[in-house]
This record gives structure tokens, C-alpha cells and sequence, in this order.
């Protein structure tokens, strides 16, 4: 038998006990209604024959007094019955409530308390992941409390969550509720005085709306913040966030970054400009790059001049957003220009041709750094000339023309040395080390390595971090031997997160991701190509590497959202005009159509790249182009697929060596299909034993069974069911009981899955078996 308590402004006089007696009928029925007292005919019954009975009496927090009068009259004679009495609480509820009167009055030994803690956040991630959400952000937007997570993961969130808070908001007198609102704006109140300040932020606490925190208060959880914030008219916000930035401007210390956040939200220019500036000044003293270029956007929004606009630009380079700062770079330049100011104009377009590049667009790169030459060239050489020239050299060595490169990279060293200027000198040298690293010199990797200690301990962030990514992904164009080069990306990739270096960082993870697709680990490469593609930055060259990594993987498995990735990054790659982003790109585009049984298009994507390869003399993209052309033709291969083989092994490169071992007998060819039906390529395996059938190899191996070779992900029937409950969020052990296993084999199939969807976690697998329709 269950009673519930009701939130009405005046509740149900024995409202709980109403909705039992009606389920219980007979003498507590009558006693109700006759509003007679019903605690004798409670108890008789509950002492009726039968099983014993349970008594659940829910949201006592909402209960009238008469209720709590009866309850504790029954819990006093609970012992002498055969009952169970369920009681169900608020423990965050209004604390003046006579519910804890009640609650101290209950027999000691007869109760038995269960808080209900947060959910975890393991749980919190399985049902985020169902609903296809972030699960950290739900956590920490939720911190586990069950009506927060149903509404943040709803539809429609925050009915009930408004409901709740706005309901105990309107309970309040009008001076504490505007204290709560103001509370809401600024996340946090500072409370200090013996003002009104303190009773009312008392009142706010009493009535559940605030939490105390050491001199303050706040919202328990930031659902419930917004919910307030959100149901602010548009003026009433406005006005609150200018009284936030009129309460803070009187305190010393503020960090710049609330002011400026409170200025602006108020929408008052004269304090948006006052703040931004040294909130952005600020963020980027503390290498908090993105964080910086948000500040200055609001500076130029509001129609900054040519020092902003460029300290703008540097922000928004270092925290890879290169493309939305071409705008700011151009508009500076023609600032300058106007002010005649010649050099820093020059300067501005030798930036100009950074972003560009960075952004993808290398025709207008080579455009800017010319005009920058042209225009810094009308003075006397200085710094700025010399740097335009290095940036020209950085151009050539980017395109693989090595000569030009080196030329270009020396006449701006011995310029720079002549003016005693270190950082375009250590620019230029990186450039020419990492051409002489591209034609084959031994020493210039140990060369580029020196160079970045020499950056770093000249605070040269920017140049220390492009020695270190120059280095590694040379040794990927030019090296075989993938554990060194994914031994530079992990360190290049260290200095990147700790000097906040979001661009280097987005470009070196996807980097990664594709030679982790080269090595065969797929679950760690498309795990990398997640995480590149998360960042801001869509299109240019930061994201490419993860698209040809996600794009190659795809292919190889036959998935659908294959052919628009790598169309995507044919489009991106081919805006470079550079053969380290074409070569990969048509390498993976050549195997993509012959995997699909369009030879004639996998050659064409072939040629592309190779006649691009063969113009700059790229022994390494030439050779692995010139092989795929001739895969797609039927052309004889002159490759010693043995000697290939044992080579492409010693240095980790598993997929290399696969396409060499298709050349093979059958025993080669047999390890190649054993290798991809391992990875889970259901397409490339497919093509290849069509190959092998139609060269005539005997005793080609059979593919997996075909119920497995149905299922997108190659999976057997019996890990497709237990991926099944794996995402309905079944434990081991709950598996192992629906599906009568053990929990060890349950734990083989759960591996089995992880590695053939290339998950990292079993959030992770759920929310592949969702997108691939598994589930």
C-alpha cells in the first residue's frame, strides 16, 4: 500500500493516508471519512491475516502536519506488527520542515536509514552514451543527481528541473529572490559584511534554492543555475550582469576574465572594451591561447584598430583557429598600409601567408609571402624582410622543393645574423634542416632536435614546437620504421599540451591516427582521429591526417560513411597543393575504389598523386603510388614481395606489408587475409580473395561465416548479442546470466567486440554499434 504527498501551496490533510485507505478499504476507510482519529484502524489493518504487509509513504518532504502526527504514532508501534513502513525523502528539501522533527522522533532501533548517493560516474557515462552525449559534460553538468541526469539526457530537458527550482524560487520574499537571480548570473555570490546580504542568502539556503560555501553560496548543481538564468526576462539578465561587474569592480584581485564576461553579457560597450583587453592581455600572458582570441573577437567585433587585430590574429594562430584569423591579418595590413606604415604592413602579409597556408589555401600562401617580400623589400632590410624570406623558404620546404628551400632559408639566416636577430635565424635553420631531413641527411633530425631547445629556451613556443613536428612527420614521409616516428610524435605532442598549442595539436593526433591505422592499431587511430576532430577547426590542414585515417579505415571495413570522408579529404588536400597531403590522400583514395571493384578509378586516383610525386622527386610517395597504379591496371609489379615483406614487418608497418603479401603464393596471400579478416576489413578481404580466385592461387582461405560477414562489424552471432546488452548497459555478470555464460567467456566476447569496432572503452563500443545500426 502506497500514499504520496503532494507540493501544494496548502497540502491534503492526511493526504498519504487517504490514498492507503483507499487501497485498504474497510474500517480505516470509514474512520477517514468520518474524520474520526484512524490509528486504531490503521493498525487493525495492518494486523489483518495475510502476508505482512508494506506501507510506503512517499515525498514526505511535501507531508502535512497531521500526516507526520500519524506516522509517528504508527513507527512507535511498528516493532509489536508484522509491517514493513517505507518512508521516502528529500534530504535537500527546505531544513525548517517538520520532517526532521518527525524523522529524530522515529524509535532508533527500528529504523534502518538508506541515502541514495550521486550515480557514478561510470553509470552516468553508460546512459549518456546511450543518448548519444558527452558524458563528462553530463557529469559535471549533473554531478550524478538521477532527476538531473534524466532531465540533462530528455528531449525536452529541464521541465521538471524548472519546475522544481523556480516552484522553491517563487516561495521566497522578493529581496532574497533577487539575491538568488543575481546568484544565478554570476555562478557564485561573495558574501561579506554584517549587511542584509547574509540573512537573505540564509533564507535562499533554508528554502533550497542555495547551497553555503565558505563565504558564499551557490547553485548544488548547474542545471539548476540555469534553469534560473534561462527564465530571466532579457532586460532583468542584461541589468544583473551589470550589477555583477559594478559588485566586482569594488574587489581587488578579480581575475579580468569575469569582468570581461560580465560586460559583455550586459551588452555595454564602454566596459566590453575596458575588460576584454585585459582579460585577453591575461590569457594569453598564461599561454591560455584560445581563451585570449575569444577576448580580442569581442575587441573586433566592436571594430578594433590594427594592434588588436593583430594580437587577435597570433592568439587565434597559436590556439589553431587560423582560418577565422586571414580576416584579421588582411584587415591589418590595410591599416597599415594607410597609416603608411610599410613595415608592419609587410608584416601582417607575411602572416597572412602563415594562416593561409595553416588554413589550406596555399595559393593565396605564396600570393602574401610575395607581396610581403615586395612590399618589406621597398626599405632597408630588416627583421621583417628576413622573416618574410624564411616564410617563403618554410613554403618551399613544405611543397618538397628542397632547393628553393635551402636558398631562400639561407639568404634569411645570413640577413638575420647580419641584424642580430635570433628568432628569424632559428626560424630559417629549421626550415633548411628539415629540407636537408626531406633530401636524406643523417644529421638533420638530431640537427632539428637542438633546434628546439634552442627555441624553447629563447621562449620561442611557436618555432621550439614546429621543430619538433617537423622532425616527426618527416621521419613518417621518408622513415619505414613506425615506432620511431610515433616515438617524435608523443614527444612533439607533449610540448604541444603543455604550451596549450591546440593547432600543432589537432594536426600531430591525426598524424598519429594514421599511423596507427598503418601499424594496425585501429582502435587507437580512430580513438585519435575522435579526439583531432573534435577541435574547432574543420577544414585546412589541422584536421586532414584524421580524415584520411578515419577515411582509410572506414574503407577498408566497408562502411558506408566511407566515400563522403574521403571526398572531404580529397577537397581539403588537393587546396595544398603540397604532396604530403595529396600522396596520402590518393594512396588511400586508389585502394578505396579498387577495394569497391572500380579499378579505372582507384588508377586514376593513382596517377593523380604519382605525376605530383615524380615532379618533386619523392622516392617514398613515387614508390607506393607507382605500386597501387599498378594493383588497379593488372600492370606487372617489380616489387620483391619477400624481401618487401620482411622489410614493411621489421618496421610495424602491418598494411604494407598486407598489400605485399597479396603478391604472393597462397601462403602469403593466406596471411594477408588472415590479417585483414583480424581488423575486421571486411571489404579490402573481400576484394583480395577476389583477386587471388581470379589470378588462379589455390586454396584461397574462406572468409568468415555468412551470418558474421552480414554484420557490419564482422561480428559473430553470439558477440552480436552480447553487444546487445553490452549497450542496454548490462554489467558482465548480467550478461552471463541472460545468455548462460561464464563471465570469463563473457569477458573473451566483450574483448573480441572492442577490437572490431575499434573501441577504446564499452561506451565507446555502444555508441559505434548505434551509429553502425548494431543495435
Amino acid at each position: 500500500m502506497a500514499g504520496a504527498c503532494d507540493p501544494l501551496v496548502t497540502p491534503r490533510p492526511l493526504g498519504p493516508w487517504h490514498d492507503i485507505a483507499r487501497q485498504a478499504g474497510g474500517a480505516l476507510a470509514e474512520a477517514l471519512a468520518a474524520h474520526e482519529p484512524p490509528l486504531d484502524a490503521l493498525l487493525d489493518a495492518l494486523e489483518r491475516p495475510g502476508p505482512p504487509p508494506v506501507v510506503v509513504l512517499e515525498d514526505l518532504h511535501w507531508a502535512d502536519a497531521a500526516s507526520l502526527d500519524l506516522l509517528i504514532l504508527l513507527a512507535r508501534r511498528i516493532e509489536r506488527l508484522r509491517a514493513l513502513l517505507v518512508l521516502t525523502y528529500r534530504d535537500d528539501e527546505a531544513p525548517g520542515h517538520p520532517l526532521h522533527a518527525t524523522l529524530a522522533a522515529l524509535p532508533r532501533d527500528a529504523v534502518r536509514r538508506v541515502p541514495l548517493p550521486p550515480l557514478s560516474r561510470e553509470c552516468v557515462a553508460e546512459q549518456a552514451a546511450r543518448a548519444g552525449r558527452d558524458p563528462a559534460a553530463v557529469y559535471d553538468l549533473t554531478g550524478g543527481n538521477p532527476l538531473l541526469v534524466t532531465e540533462a539526457l530528455s528531449e525536452e530537458p529541464a521541465g521538471a528541473v524548472h519546475h522544481l527550482i523556480l516552484t522553491r524560487l517563487e516561495r521566497l520574499p522578493a529581496p532574497a529572490r533577487d539575491l538568488a537571480e543575481l546568484a544565478a548570473v554570476m555562478q557564485r555570490l561573495d558574501v561579506a559584511g554584517d549587511g542584509p546580504e547574509p540573512a537573505l542568502v540564509d533564507r535562499c539556503v533554508a528554502a533550497g534554492v542555495l547551497v553555503a560555501a565558505g563565504d558564499g553560496a551557490g547553485f548544488r548543481h548547474e542545471l539548476l543555475r540555469r534553469a534560473v538564468e534561462d527564465a530571466l526576462p532579457l532586460g532583468r539578465r542584461r541589468a544583473l550582469h551589470l550589477r555583477a561587474v559594478r559588485r566586482l569592480e569594488a574587489r581587488p584581485a578579480v581575475d579580468p576574465a569575469r569582468l570581461a564576461h560580465h560586460a559583455r553579457l550586459s551588452q555595454d560597450e564602454e566596459l566590453l572594451r575596458r575588460y576584454s583587453l585585459g582579460a585577453a592581455e591575461s590569457a594569453a600572458a598564461q599561454g591560455a591561447h584560445r581563451e585570449a582570441a575569444a577576448h580580442y573577437r569581442a575587441l573586433v567585433d566592436l571594430g578594433a584598430g590594427a594592434e588588436v587585430l593583430e594580437a587577435y590574429a597570433f592568439q587565434a594562430y597559436l590556439a589553431g583557429l587560423s582560418a577565422e584569423a586571414v580576416d584579421a591579418r588582411r584587415r591589418a595590413a590595410e591599416q597599415r598600409r594607410a597609416a603608411g606604415d610599410w613595415e608592419r604592413a609587410g608584416a601582417n602579409e607575411r602572416w597572412l601567408s602563415r594562416l593561409a597556408w595553416w588554413s589550406g589555401d596555399t595559393a593565396l600562401a605564396r600570393r602574401a609571402v610575395a607581396a610581403a617580400v615586395e612590399t618589406l623589400g621597398q626599405g632597408p632590410p630588416g627583421r621583417e624582410l628576413a622573416m618574410a624570406l624564411s616564410t617563403r623558404a618554410q613554403l618551399h620546404m613544405l611543397a618538397h622543393e628542397v632547393e628553393p628551400a635551402v636558398e631562400w632559408g639561407t639568404r634569411a639566416a645570413e640577413l638575420a645574423e647580419r641584424l642580430g636577430d635570433g628568432e628569424t635565424a632559428v626560424h630559417a635553420a629549421i626550415n633548411v634542416t628539415t629540407a636537408r631531413l626531406v633530401r636524406g641527411d643523417p644529421d638533420a633530425a638530431g640537427e632539428l632536435v637542438r633546434l628546439h631547445e634552442r627555441a624553447a629556451a629563447a621562449g620561442l613556443v611557436d618555432h621550439a614546437a614546429r621543430a619538433l613536428v617537423n622532425r616527426a612527420c618527416t621521419e613518417l614521409w621518408i622513415g619505414d620504421d613506425l615506432a620511431a616516428t610515433l616515438a617524435a610524435i608523443a614527444v612533439a605532442l607533449a610540448y604541444a599540451d603543455r604550451h596549450d598549442l591546440d593547432g600543432y595539436r589537432q594536426y600531430l593526433l591525426g598524424v598519429r591516427a594514421a599511423v596507427r591505422v598503418e601499424a594496425g592499431d585501429w582502435a587507437g587511430a580512430l580513438a585519435d582521429a575522435d579526439e583531432s576532430l573534435a577541435y574547432p577547426a574543420r577544414g585546412g590542414v589541422g584536421p586532414l591526417p584524421a580524415y584520411v585515417a578515419r577515411g582509410r579505415v572506414q574503407s577498408a571495413r566497408g562502411e558506408p560513411e566511407a566515400e563522403a570522408t574521403l571526398d572531404l579529404a580529397l577537397r581539403e588536400a588537393l587546396a595544398t597543393e603540397e604532396l604530403q597531403r595529396i600522396g596520402p590522400v590518393a594512396i588511400v583514395r586508389a585502394e578505396h575504389w579498387l577495394y569497391r571493384g572500380e579499378p579505372g578509378r582507384a588508377a586514376a586516383e593513382a596517377r593523380r598523386g604519382l605525376e605530383l610525386a615524380v615532379s618533386v622527386g619523392h622516392r617514398r610517395y613515387t614508390r607506393e603510388l607507382a605500386f597501387r597504379l599498378s594493383r588497379a591496371t593488372g600492370a606487372p609489379s617489380d616489387v620483391d614481395w619477400r624481401a618487401a615483406a620482411e622489410g614493411f614487418g621489421r618496421g610495424g608497418r602491418l598494411l604494407a606489408r598486407v598489400h605485399v603479401l597479396a603478391l604472393g603464393d597462397a601462403a602469403a596471400a593466406g596471411a594477408a587475409l588472415a590479417a585483414l579478416d583480424a581488423l575486421g576489413a571486411r571489404q579490402a578481404a573481400g576484394w583480395l580473395r577476389a583477386d587471388l580466385r581470379r589470378r588462379g592461387v589455390r586454396g584461397v582461405p574462406r572468409g568468415p561465416r555468412p551470418a558474421t560477414a552480414a554484420n557490419a562489424a564482422g561480428l559473430t552471432g553470439r558477440q552480436a548479442e552480447v553487444l546487445r546488452l553490452l549497450a542496454d548497459g548490462c554489467s558482465n555478470a548480467e550478461i552471463a546470466a541472460a545468455l548462460a555464460l561464464s563471465e570469463k567467456t563473457v569477458q573473451h566476447h566483450v574483448s573480441a567486440i572492442l577490437a572490431k569496432l575499434s573501441a577504446a572503452s564499452r561506451t565507446q563500443a555502444a555508441a559505434t554499434a548505434r551509429r553502425l545500426g548494431l543495435v
